[in-house]
């Protein structure tokens, strides 16, 4: 029972904190005396592309972030638990807070390496780049 409130708190975790990805966001590109402005969606289009790579994507670095999360807020939660006289429900307790911590860390700079990956690719390429 202890060992399935653990892996439901792993799972649930990462699958909540994996949900967001990228949220349609583009680089605001000002277009006035662009020499370049004919090639601005073509280039929009492939350094999506190249930010997606460079990122490593949103949902796998979640994921990654929530599994580390949960065995570090595991153990930590067990020593607590341990103190309380219940180890396995401070386990699943640590497991469930470092999830959703670890997830949402490692999502957040995911996402922003996306964006600086993404807005360095539309500037490499001799656009204004807003944002």
């Amino acid at each position: 029972m202890k060992k399935s409130a653990l892996s439901m708190a792993i799972i649930g975790s990462a699958l909540l904190t994996g949900c967001y990805s990228y949220g349609g966001w583009k680089p605001t590109v000002d277009s006035y005396n662009d020499p370049n402005a004919y090639r601005i969606n073509q280039d929009m289009a492939e350094c999506e592309q190249l930010a997606k790579q460079a990122s490593g994507g949103t949902a796998k670095e979640t994921a990654i972030g929530a599994g580390t999360g949960a065995l570090i807020g595991a153990a930590g939660g067990a020593v607590v638990g341990a103190f309380t006289g219940n180890p396995g429900a401070g386990a699943a307790i640590g497991a469930a807070a470092g999830g959703f911590g670890g997830g949402a860390k490692q999502g957040y700079e995911a996402e922003h390496d996306y964006k600086r990956a993404y807005a360095t690719c539309m500037r490499n390429r001799g656009h204004r780049v807003v944002n």
